[in-house]
């Protein structure tokens, strides 16, 4: 293979906010959770240092990765790596910035999200500039609530023009023509989060050049789907890689659905595609 993209997620399970609208809020792992989670990630960082071939990874842990040591020290070694293509990590940026320095800004990107009512306004953005000042690649988003627009419409206007602010659509929610516009108006493509994709039969790359992978290196196509391809450190999982369509009636996530064929994603965020950043505004 030349390049291989991978979605990892281990153990780790805890958050430091208590977002309504997700089941991991507020919880603790115990002190085994957390080592077995460490260990994971150090075998798994170790299994992409020695390929001889491109690997892109982002980093989607249920929980929040970045106040653990581990992740950081994962990002940072990584990204000095010349195979590597990309090192993201899906993060509520709750921790300090600082450790971005010790990485190589070319190959670390990192995918925020504002969760209003958790965290102080200016703190959140504080740290959106601080990784602006470092040079760090980094797009924020926000869950498209209607009791987030206000908070939203201030986040635009205060972050850097050339940093985007994407939105999600919230999950089981039906937007009206009105009220999609307005989240439009922040974010060109929430007409693409909008509506779950019809995806039965149609081509993805996920199981071909894309994987899902957990702590025990359990390979699958993606997140969603819960078929084995095989494992990543027996090496199982490549005899099962192959263009395929999806199995799924919908896909309604932006880490599966960018990845399906036919909604040409690639091309829109060319470049910056893990941690969702459109080509228009793609440098480096």
């Amino acid at each position: 293979m030349d390049h291989l993209t991978i979605l990892y997620r281990g153990p780790l399970s805890s958050c430091d906010y208590d977002c309504p609208y997700c089941p991991f809020a507020k919880r603790r792992d115990t002190p085994e959770r957390l080592r077995a989670d460490r260990a994971a990630l150090e075998r798994f960082t170790s299994w992409v240092a020695a390929r001889d071939h491109g690997v892109s990874v982002l980093f989607t842990p249920w929980g929040e990765g970045l106040v653990r040591s581990w992740y950081r020290r994962a990002l940072t070694e990584l990204s000095h790596l010349t195979h590597i293509g990309r090192v993201a990590i899906q993060t509520n940026l709750s921790h300090r910035v600082a450790w971005t320095s010790d990485a190589d800004p070319s190959r670390l990107a990192l995918w925020a999200t504002y969760h209003p009512g958790q965290v102080p306004y200016e703190r959140f953005l504080g740290r959106c500039r601080d990784l602006a000042e470092r040079g760090v690649r980094y797009s924020v988003g926000i869950v498209g609530q209607p009791e987030h627009l206000d908070a939203a419409r201030r986040l635009r206007a205060d972050l850097p023009s050339g940093t985007y602010l994407w939105v999600n659509a919230a999950e089981g929610r039906t937007y009206t023509d009105a009220e999609a516009a307005s989240w439009t108006e922040l974010d060109p493509l929430f007409p693409v989060s909008r509506h779950p994709h019809a995806s039965r039969g149609l081509p993805c790359r996920t199981g071909d050049t894309v994987v899902s992978v957990d702590g025990d290196g359990t390979v699958r196509r993606c997140h969603f789907v819960p078929a084995v391809l095989g494992n990543l450190y027996d090496g199982t999982f490549r005899d099962g890689l192959a263009p395929r369509p999806c199995p799924l009636d919908t896909c309604d996530c932006h880490i599966g659905y960018v990845h399906l064929e036919p909604l040409g994603l690639y091309a829109t965020f060319a470049g910056g595609v893990l941690e969702r950043i459109p080509a228009l505004l793609t440098s480096g």
